[in-house]
């Protein structure tokens, strides 16, 4: 039995003290004061576990940059209680044999729930179809996020599949020849949407940052298509001035103040449905290297609630319906999950964020094994206290 004492939850668009008592896996009891000891949260926001559809742990195969286990405890660190996990990874999980060793890695090593994505491709490479027929009953997430597509009847014969049995492919799309310019990005969404129309699929896209790509979504949406979309919070709150070194490196990179502001205005019209942080550890050696040779990406999900929390929401952009939202509920209706809504009878699943105090984000207290954060220094509210998965207090500061 867990009993949270003088916390404060989101009614209506406003923080309402409340006492939570958990019992097993379930929220039990929610009122104004419920007698007994528990854990005194001080007024903390007490919020949904958050989630988030795109970060990437590395392993198996690349264990010098993050494991399950550590890049599961820095999720549970920043308040998430579910994410998915991108398949650039070797093996591949293009196969049954190879998403089992993955399989085994997350039962062992993760603290909170860790969904696999399958690949699309097999190898990642465009050009054979993953064994989609036998993944689909251990998965239902596809992508071959880090590389885009480069033969789009081999995507067509995935998008059957991925239609036929109703799975959820994340496409990064990309241009091979026009790489990281915008238009590198943009061209890749338009021809992909129509490949999405074509064969009648949900299709969702990663890391948006381009006007021309939230245009071409926006015009997609109208017309009644199923394309979804997610941004990042260094597209939302970096433009490319803010380069200093390579912890700013990623792919899509930062763009234009112009573009920085397109992709906010995209999550305020609804144009994007949710923030996903594109998690990206790499040792400090990669990191260290010149700025043209170190390698792209970025942690994000230890700052990703304090971020949009403190630059959306207490500047008064964004209300705290729009917060639960973008980080945990329209996530999980994407992916079909049961919301993590604060309400007796639901599973216990819940971060508490203090709002009331600011905290510099500092390189020592990072619990991912990647240190490559751009945010290290910044003075930030909502950073996380407490993490609840199933009942079970997976982190506390």
């Amino acid at each position: 039995m867990i009993l949270l004492k003088n916390g404060r939850i989101n009614l209506n668009n406003k923080l309402v003290k409340k006492d939570i008592l958990i019992e097993g896996d379930t929220i039990v009891k929610i009122a104004d004061e419920i007698k007994g000891d528990g854990i005194d949260v001080k007024g903390g926001y007490i919020c949904p576990g958050l989630t988030d559809i795109h970060v990437h742990f590395r392993a198996p195969g690349f264990e010098k940059k993050e494991t399950i286990k550590t890049g599961s405890m820095a999720s549970a660190k920043g308040g998430f209680t579910t994410v998915l996990a991108m398949p650039n990874l070797n093996p591949v999980p293009d196969c049954l044999e190879n998403l089992a060793i993955e399989e085994e890695l997350i039962k062992k090593e993760a603290v909170i729930e860790v969904l696999p994505y399958a690949s699309v491709t097999v190898g990642e490479k465009s050009t054979k179809v993953s064994d989609i027929d036998n993944l689909k009953d251990h998965t239902r997430f596809y992508s071959d996020d880090g590389v885009g597509f480069s033969d789009y009847e081999v995507l067509d014969e995935a998008l059957e599949k991925i239609k036929k049995y109703d799975l959820f492919v994340a496409s990064h799309a990309e241009d091979k020849i026009l790489r990281y310019a915008p238009a590198g990005e943009y061209e890749a969404v338009r021809r992909e949407i129509a490949h999405a129309k074509k064969i009648g699929v949900h299709y969702h896209l990663c890391h948006m940052s381009t006007k021309e790509s939230f245009d071409a979504i926006r015009e997609a949406q109208k017309e009644g298509l199923d394309i979804t979309c997610e941004v990042t919070p260094h597209h939302l709150f970096l433009n490319e001035n803010d380069i200093k070194n390579p912890n700013f490196k990623m792919n899509p990179p930062l763009r234009s103040k112009e573009y920085q502001q397109e992709t906010l205005k995209a999550l305020l019209d609804g144009t994007a449905c949710c923030i996903a942080t594109d998690h990206a550890p790499h040792t400090e050696e990669e990191k260290s290297q010149a700025y043209d040779k170190c390698p792209n990406g970025i942690i994000g999900i230890e700052t990703s609630a304090p971020l949009v929390y403190t630059k959306l929401v207490k500047t008064g952009i964004a209300t705290l319906d729009q917060f639960e939202d973008w980080m945990s509920n329209n996530p999980r209706r994407l992916i079909r999950l049961p919301l993590n809504s604060i309400k007796e009878g639901n599973k216990a699943n819940l971060c508490v964020l203090d709002i009331d105090h600011e905290h510099i984000y500092s390189k020592e207290e990072i619990l991912s094994k990647g240190k490559n954060s751009p945010f290290i220094g910044e003075s930030l509210y909502g950073f996380n206290m407490l993490t609840i998965y199933l009942g079970n207090i997976v982190y506390q500061k």
